[in-house]
């Protein structure tokens, strides 16, 4: 790690009143936040002066000093020097708890429907590269079986057969981990459960089919758990009160080795005898509904997706349905819940965001169109969604109805997927399963009917609902709009930022930011914070949020996510830094009402999703909900051109800087 920040992070701590004042310190995107003991303590005036210190403020009990991007380096020296006092803002962000004294951070009473759906899918996040990786080498094999070029009685059959299976057969372990991660729990002692579950003598005691009773008193039901989902998570759910309530009673002196062995001993007695056979019962039911929809219903799951996925995706409820799938796969060896629904859904967004970008006559709305379109034939609608379907609406139309084309032609046919993977073109092999092709056939052709409908719909309702986008188009190229703002080239007269002084020529050294949601258009030395508004943290521009689609304001790659969702610095391909902040103070909202986040190192292009932001919480949390775009390596007196005023559109362009 570089030492780059050690001096500057000595002085820091040193300048706040030293460790002694400390109780907690975290980060959020660009500041450090400290919890002090007496801010009467803290040398203020120093503390600004200090070279590498943007700017310092006191907020609700929270001393706060601004250093910029770089904010995690400087937290990792800060850590260095306080120890154990230094709760990172992976800890603090998800409503973990609090490295200085270990209580659960406070959160926002969520309804029980939206606490389900967001823990199933924080849950399965974690393992969908695993079972991609699976499933994609499972419809290899099933290719090669159909091909003729592996035998199912050969070795090399058994073996890349086992190399896919692992990961369903051991399935509960890594849901157990994943849970337990999320619980705040000990996922290895999670782990270690569910493999209790799995043990070979376990298994060969439920083959042979002798009745089992532990202590001659507690019968075991004999159950194979191999696969298993919901008895994995009722198990960790009741893992969660067993460890808490014995790290409190026992004394932390013999508390590492009493712990694990009473939770063993305890979960080892509620998995195999009560929670797993409970969960067991469950899981018959569920496969009793899948049963039943495949055979009184089949044509419904893949219509009712195929037709409301986009819909699902704005309110993250298809976060709900697509574990379904998982379940059903674990349980059946095939799966028709989501995936078809998803895949020709995703097709259907992407062949009308190609017609979109061939009929419209507006550069910027072509862009985006043909990226998003690409990225929706391989499963990755976002962009277009929020970057072009939501504001013209006519496409979302017409991907709907394609999509529900689609998925009829899929249901009726039970087209099924044998393994789980990304829902764009390359996911057809996933439909090889049974010796058989046709399933893929049937796949391809709903594919064709959903692009097909929905390229047609879009083709023609855009000779109605682009004549006034063209208008719009027309008026930029001739240099202003209807709306009345000057056009967006890259060689316009600018105002300075802070001065309102005289004009400038903004020409090829500037960057232009687009509107990272739909909203009202607030000038950045009215919003809420006194560091953004000062242009203490760059040059920018913010807006009033009306949804709750936070996107990308410029294409590059995503150099800093905050776990908590609400903050995210982006790295465009010259070389300059852009942060997209969502609501003000929201880092001590610890992750809640943020979903769907984007994690560092993504490529993402503008207009693309990076997170889905629950507006009515942050209002209920007591923060405004203004969502702010600030270039960070820019000159602070830079000077910046308001692109857009009063309403504006997300993907619409918003602002353009002087670099």
């Amino acid at each position: 790690m570089s030492k780059k920040y050690a001096p500057l992070a000595a002085d820091i701590v040193r300048l706040v009143g030293g460790k002694a004042n400390i109780t907690e310190v975290y980060h959020c995107q660009t500041r450090l936040r400290f919890a002090l003991k007496d801010e009467s303590a803290v040398a203020l005036d120093e503390l600004n002066a200090t070279e590498g210190i943007a700017k310092t403020l006191s907020n609700g009990g929270v001393f706060q000093v601004v250093v910029g991007m770089h904010v995690k380096d400087v937290f990792d020296e800060v850590a260095r020097e306080v120890g154990e006092l230094a709760g990172s803002s992976e800890n603090t962000g998800n409503g973990g708890t609090s490295a200085a004294d270990g209580t659960a951070a406070p959160g926002r009473r969520k309804s029980v429907g939206s606490a389900v759906i967001e823990f199933v899918s924080s849950v399965f996040q974690p393992l969908i590269p695993a079972l991609s990786g699976a499933g994609m080498v499972k419809a290899l094999l099933a290719l090669l079986v159909v091909l003729n070029l592996v035998s199912k009685e050969s070795q090399t059959y058994a073996l890349v057969n086992l190399f896919a299976d692992a990961v369903f057969y051991f399935l509960p372990v890594l849901l157990a981990f994943s849970a337990a991660q999320k619980l705040k729990i000990s996922p290895f002692l999670a782990a270690a459960v569910a493999a209790m579950m799995l043990h070979p003598n376990w298994v060969a005691l439920v083959t042979k089919k002798d009745p089992v009773t532990f202590f001659d008193v507690l019968p075991f039901p004999l159950v194979n758990y191999s696969g298993a989902v919901i008895p994995i998570i009722l198990v960790v759910f009741a893992q969660y009160y067993v460890e808490r309530g014995l790290t409190r009673v026992i004394p932390k002196s013999v508390n590492l080795v009493f712990v694990p062995m009473l939770t063993f001993l305890i979960m080892g007695t509620l998995a195999l005898g009560v929670l797993g056979p409970i969960g067991s019962i469950l899981s018959g039911y569920l496969g009793s509904f899948f049963t039943f929809l495949s055979t009184n219903a089949a044509w419904a799951p893949a219509l009712l997706v195929g037709a409301t996925l986009p819909v699902m995706v704005m309110f993250g409820l298809h976060n709900g349905i697509a574990p379904l799938g998982v379940v059903q796969l674990a349980q059946t060896g095939k799966e028709s819940i989501f995936g078809p629904g998803a895949l020709v859904s995703n097709i259907a967004m992407g062949a009308a965001a190609l017609v979109v970008a061939f009929r419209t006559k507006d550069k910027k709305t072509r862009q985006i169109a043909t990226a998003g379109g690409i990225t929706g034939l391989m499963g990755i609608t976002e962009p277009i969604l929020y970057g072009i379907a939501l504001p013209k609406r006519y496409p979302l139309i017409a991907a709907m109805i394609g999509g529900g084309a689609g998925g009829l032609y899929a249901g009726l046919t039970q087209t099924h997927r044998f393994a789980t993977g990304s829902s764009g073109l390359p996911a057809v092999l996933l439909y090889i399963g049974d010796d058989t092709l046709q399933n893929m056939v049937n796949i391809i052709i709903a594919l064709v009917i959903s692009a097909v409908v929905s390229a047609l719909l879009t083709f023609f309702l855009s000779f109605r609902f682009e004549k006034a986008a063209g208008s719009v188009a027309a008026a930029d190229d001739a240099g202003t709009a209807p709306s009345g703002r000057r056009a967006a080239s890259v060689e316009t007269a600018v105002v300075g930022a802070a001065t309102g002084g005289t004009a400038t020529l903004l020409r090829t050294d500037t960057v232009e930011l687009a509107a990272p949601c739909g909203g009202t258009v607030v000038p950045l030395v009215e919003v809420g914070d006194p560091v953004f508004a000062s242009g203490a943290m760059g040059p920018g521009i913010a807006v009033e949020p009306k949804d709750g689609a936070i996107l990308s304001p410029v294409s590059g790659t995503v150099a800093v996510a905050m776990k908590t969702g609400h903050a995210f610095g982006i790295k465009t391909d010259d070389g300059v830094e852009v942060l997209v902040h969502v609501g003000i103070d929201t880092v001590t909202m610890k992750g809640e009402g943020f979903h769907e986040a984007v994690p560092r190192g993504t490529r993402v292009e503008a207009g693309q999703l990076l997170v889905t932001a629950d507006l009515a919480a942050i209002a209920a949390a007591g923060h405004p909900k203004t969502v702010l775009v600030v270039v960070t390596n820019g000159q602070k007196d830079a000077a910046l051109e308001q692109l857009a005023q009063g309403e504006v559109v997300a993907g619409e362009p918003l602002c353009a800087v002087e670099r």
